[in-house]
């Protein structure tokens, strides 16, 4: 590996050992005892310089050619809280007006390009309109999840009248720049069996625990872990983009981890936790010590019953090649998929314009009732059988028949046959958390991995996030719940990292997730586990509507299609500690919550 592993001279077993020594005086993980070097540090500096992706962040200095300057509009075009993306020339940028002051940044968000001139602007933030990340308007900072970077800003003045950006070319051309971030600064051998901070996965939580400790001034050893064998990459449009690769889903390429000293350790499968000794015992035989340990494991498919099980062309969608083979494999075919979640769903959305045929086989009345409703479910469904979907609802696979060891048919427990050349199994999913059995490590009957407020399991320096964990959820009064959202990854990575250098964190976030299938998108705020109530406005049949979920009197979640920025209007109001009421939104006027304020 690159980063601190390629410096010259390896440290011996000794000088190891005087760094445990060291580490035992500090209570928590401060880079090497000391504060953090970017404590004070404002990323983007007063002239909001950018950086790429992959790169360090711009010099302080630059020659006029690389910047762009220009009157963007009239000092009175724009009334307080209202926004205009403008064109500079070599690229466009959003121009904010806030409390009488102006301010600008990139345009798009950097997690999947949307406008953020549609998104919603409140109290020095503009929140992301299609997945609700949040950036500072004043340091183009990333506040909150999803996505890893943050956004360039640029110079705002006021010249007789007229309002004039000045913005580098490079930041306008990239729309998002990284924070800095610590190098190692420990010489260590790559070989040797322990790593200051060790963390066990590589999806999102694990991913930006890394990045927080680097940017937090961390600089000692981070490795991290991972069964796959790819470098961490974007799960979620797995089931929407059947044929990507891991090179086009990557969220970070290998040379970005090797150049902040982040070490990455590719099927490499975590068999045995001892937290008496810190160490962690690996499927090849290797051992590695920890002074802290993050488990960021995931799900895996939930276990099913039925015949058949060594057919082949039965797949649980878990990897870019398992994608690639289901898209292969359905082509002019005949697809089924087992299971209406939200993977099933897509990955049966994503095949119908490629399979012969595409089956669903479901067990409640309709896809989605438990996580969005009856009528919001229905509505679903009908969208999939006019796109040439059949479903088999109220039924489970009873046996898989091959010839030749390849799948040919589905058995229903109702005794239905259905032709398979391709079967996908997208019935739940349980936590990654078998291995932790013998370790001491706390976890509830299903699994789960207890944590406090700030990712800390019962076990002395052993953290957890993302979809293993069960954590206090303020919301609902502390109580210990699972939220398994690509989005709460993130915030639980960032807090844990926090955590472990003793910066407590507290969870402050409203949990968003999304789906899209056939060109449409399901956008959802917020926590309904056990809704008593939906209140739909709009459309359900032209899929123009918004859907609120109570509990008792009070909005507790809300879903969209079509009906921007509603959901991301709605995690804004939740998330500034405010209330909705079931009265407010029965009325059927809703203007009080569509945003105005963008041209």
């Amino acid at each position: 590996m690159g980063g601190c592993f390629s410096k010259p001279k390896p440290v011996e077993v000794k000088v190891e050992l005087s760094l445990l020594e060291k580490e035992k005086e500090v209570d928590g993980l401060s880079p090497n005892g000391k504060a953090s070097p970017f404590a004070d540090c404002r990323p983007n500096g007063a002239l909001g310089h950018g950086s790429d992706d992959d790169s360090t962040p711009l010099p302080l200095y630059h020659k006029p050619r690389d910047y762009v300057e220009a009157s963007v509009c009239h000092v009175k075009d724009l009334e307080n809280g209202q926004m205009r993306e403008v064109d500079l020339g070599s690229g466009r940028a959003l121009l904010i007006k806030e409390h009488g002051e102006f301010s600008a940044m990139a345009h798009k968000c950097p997690h999947y390009g949307a406008p953020l001139v549609k998104g919603v602007l409140s109290k020095g933030h503009v929140r992301c309109p299609w997945h609700g990340a949040c950036f500072n308007i004043a340091t183009g900072d990333l506040e909150d999840f999803p996505g890893l970077d943050s956004l360039p800003i640029f110079q705002v003045r006021v010249e007789k009248d007229k309002v004039i950006i000045r913005a580098n070319k490079q930041a306008l051309l990239s729309q998002k720049r990284s924070k800095p971030m610590a190098r190692c600064s420990a010489v260590i051998n790559s070989s040797t069996g322990f790593s200051h901070v060790l963390i066990i996965g590589s999806g999102p939580a694990a991913l930006v625990c890394a990045e927080t400790l680097r940017q937090e001034g961390f600089t000692d050893r981070i490795v991290m872990c991972t069964m796959d064998r790819h470098p961490p990459y974007d799960r979620p449009k797995l089931s929407k983009s059947l044929e990507c690769t891991a090179e086009q889903l990557k969220l970070r390429s290998m040379d970005f981890l090797q150049d902040h000293d982040i070490e990455l350790l590719t099927e490499k499968e975590a068999v045995a936790i001892d937290v008496k000794t810190r160490s962690v015992t690996f499927e090849d035989g290797s051992r590695m010590e920890y002074r802290k340990l993050f488990i960021a494991t995931g799900s895996k498919p939930k276990p099913m019953i039925f015949k058949g099980k060594d057919v082949k062309n039965v797949f649980h969608l878990r990897t870019p090649e398992d994608a690639n083979s289901i898209a292969r494999l359905a082509n002019n075919k005949n697809a089924v998929i087992v299971g209406t979640s939200f993977v099933g769903m897509e990955v049966a959305a994503a095949l119908t314009d490629k399979a012969h045929s595409v089956s669903v086989i479901g067990i409640e009345t309709v896809p989605f009732k438990k996580a969005l409703g009856e009528k919001v479910g229905k509505a679903i469904m009908k969208l999939f059988e006019v796109n040439r979907v059949k479903f088999y609802m109220l039924n489970e696979v009873s046996e898989m028949i091959g010839h030749h060891g390849q799948l040919k048919e589905v058995v229903l427990k109702s005794g239905k046959v259905l032709r398979a050349d391709v079967c996908v199994i997208g019935a739940g999913s349980i936590p990654a958390t078998g291995f932790l059995k013998q370790s001491g490590i706390h976890m509830d009957s299903k699994g789960f991995i207890t944590v406090n407020k700030t990712m800390q399991t019962n076990a002395d320096g052993v953290f957890a996030g993302g979809d293993v964990v069960v954590f206090p959820f303020p919301p609902r009064n502390n109580k210990k719940v699972n939220i398994p959202h690509w989005q709460m990854a993130h915030v639980h990575g960032r807090v844990a990292a926090l955590s472990m250098m003793g910066r407590a964190a507290e969870i402050k976030t409203v949990p968003y997730f999304w789906s899209a299938m056939f060109g449409k998108t399901i956008r959802y705020a917020g926590y309904g586990d056990g809704f008593d109530d939906v209140i739909i406005q709009g459309d359900l049949d032209e899929l123009r509507f918004v859907a609120f979920y109570t509990r008792s009197e009070e909005v507790v979640a809300v879903a969209s299609m079509n009906y921007d920025p509603i959901v991301s209007r709605v995690a804004e109001v939740l998330g500034s500690g405010k209330t909705i009421k079931k009265r407010d939104v029965e009325t059927g006027d809703i203007s009080w919550l569509i945003h105005k304020g963008s041209q």
